[in-house]
């Protein structure tokens, strides 16, 4: 399909036509089916709002179908690692919880983290994880996926849980030398990685003060009655799992390979191998019962492994809150989620390429004056482009091209621009439903993203600090001032 003569090139009004469709489907599918919108009608939302971009770009404005095309395919080329690391997060899920790795976890926590301290010592314990892995994923993958056990044991509700989590996780993401994330904007943003890392710490560490009080607060106002809930599930752990602190050689050894900088999908392939290994050796009745077998043999270890790692499992604990806790979905359990993704780049894909994501755009660098209108144009643009084009590396990328210039023209130091970057797209991808982000550690940690939204004190805290921060002008520098 497509059409002859010039291209022309949308207008910006008619460029937030396809947007306004996506969020009038997104809203009318989450007010049908909760939760549940993600196993078809957020799909089809995004469906939907491609179809409506795709008729605009070919029928008004004589944009080729090829265009759009080549843009969705270099979109979905960008996915595939994601996509296929989120299947290994759903295997490790699976393998970490039928090894008895995760109740390991979970048993020791109970024993250490009591309610009062639990909600700021685990944003802490995520943000160091993260720090030293320079992976949001997989830190909330493993450790996130304790400690959501924990916190339901102890009686927190699911948003306040996830939100610690997910604040300390992209803490330590944000500022971590081996991020990917902090790296793209480093390079994108052409500021040595050191330099960019120590003028974040200005907006990122009032932020997570920020978090930190809350969360503190909080935690302190903990129902008394969570410990009799938490000894009940701690007693029912050790009855059903072969709990042992030598099953925490897995994680040890899954962190140092993540310390040697070996790539995310071989480590997580590496991780749950170890943890398939330490299912057939620690947890043999677990085994069986996964099995569905009598009698112990290379096959029904094979078998209860696959089982594990790819489709739902449960575990009978006697207590049903734990039951929940234990079940796990493997990477069948992923596939929603990987649908999404597919969806939402074809969506940023003809957005991008029909031209309509640059002409919003300018709306952005239009309105920058100042220094505090160029910084929050530059947030706003990473949160936009967050919710358009579903992955926050594009939007890392695009924000930083398309500002570039700008922070030049306005003699400002790019380290300002590559902070404010950091501050708007990296946080906030995981706000987003529809963004990859969202849809994983949602998936992962089995709540909604707009349930745990607003409790993610540090994210929603970030773009804002980097605005005030500008209003302030407190150490803005001028490019001149620095060029030595």
């Amino acid at each position: 399909m497509s059409t002859n003569g010039t291209q022309k090139q949308p207008s910006a009004l008619m460029s937030l036509l396809p947007l306004a469709v996506l969020v009038a489907f997104l809203a009318l599918t989450i007010n049908l089916f909760g939760g549940d919108a993600i196993a078809g009608g957020s799909q089809l939302s995004l469906l939907t709002a491609s179809a409506v971009c795709t008729a605009m770009a070919i029928g008004v404005y004589r944009c080729r179908w090829q265009q759009l095309e080549d843009a969705i395919v270099q979109n979905m080329r960008s996915a595939t690692p994601a996509l296929i690391i989120l299947l290994l997060i759903g295997a490790i899920a699976g393998t970490w919880m039928a090894s008895g790795i995760i109740p390991t976890l979970i048993y020791y926590g109970l024993k250490i983290l009591h309610p009062s301290i639990f909600l700021p010592a685990s944003c802490i314990i995520c943000a160091v994880i993260s720090l030293l892995t320079g992976s949001s994923w997989t830190t909330i993958a493993t450790i996130g996926v304790a400690l959501m056990g924990i916190g339901r044991a102890l009686g927190f509700e699911d948003g306040w849980i996830a939100g610690a989590i997910i604040s300390g996780a992209y803490f330590g993401d944000k500022i971590s030398l081996m991020s990917d994330t902090t790296v793209l904007a480093s390079s994108t943003a052409e500021v040595p990685l050191f330099k960019h890392i120590q003028y974040m710490m200005i907006t990122t560490t009032p932020s997570l003060i920020i978090a930190l009080i809350v969360f503190t607060f909080i935690g302190l106002s903990a129902s008394p009655d969570a410990a009799t809930d938490a000894n009940e599930i701690s007693q029912a752990l050790n009855a059903t799992f072969n709990i042992s602190p030598w099953l925490l050689i897995v994680p040890v050894l899954t962190a140092i390979l993540i310390s040697r900088r070996l790539p995310a999908i071989i480590t997580l392939f590496a991780s749950a191998a170890m943890a398939a290994v330490a299912m057939v050796i620690a947890q043999p009745d677990i085994l069986l019962s996964i099995a569905q077998s009598d009698s112990a043999s290379f096959m029904t270890s094979l078998k209860a492994v696959i089982i594990a790692a790819t489709t739902s499992t449960s575990v009978e604990t006697g207590n049903v809150l734990l039951n929940d806790l234990v079940a796990t979905n493997g990477m069948g359990g992923m596939m929603n989620t990987v649908w999404l993704i597919i969806c939402a780049m074809c969506f940023g894909g003809v957005m991008y390429g029909s031209g309509m994501l640059s002409a919003i755009s300018q709306i952005f660098v239009r309105i920058a004056r100042r220094t505090v209108s160029v910084v929050g144009s530059t947030v706003c643009s990473g949160i936009f482009f967050n919710l358009t084009t579903g992955d926050q590396y594009i939007s890392i990328i695009l924000t930083g091209n398309l500002f570039r210039q700008l922070y030049d023209d306005s003699n400002l130091e790019r380290r300002l621009m590559s902070r404010s970057i950091e501050d708007s797209a990296t946080i906030t991808s995981v706000l987003i439903p529809w963004n990859s982000c969202g849809m994983a550690q949602s998936t992962v940690l089995g709540v909604a993203t707009l349930t745990y939204l607003p409790y993610c004190i540090f994210n929603l805290a970030s773009p804002l600090m980097s605005i005030i921060v500008a209003a302030m002008g407190y150490k803005i520098y001028k490019r001149k001032e620095n060029a030595e």
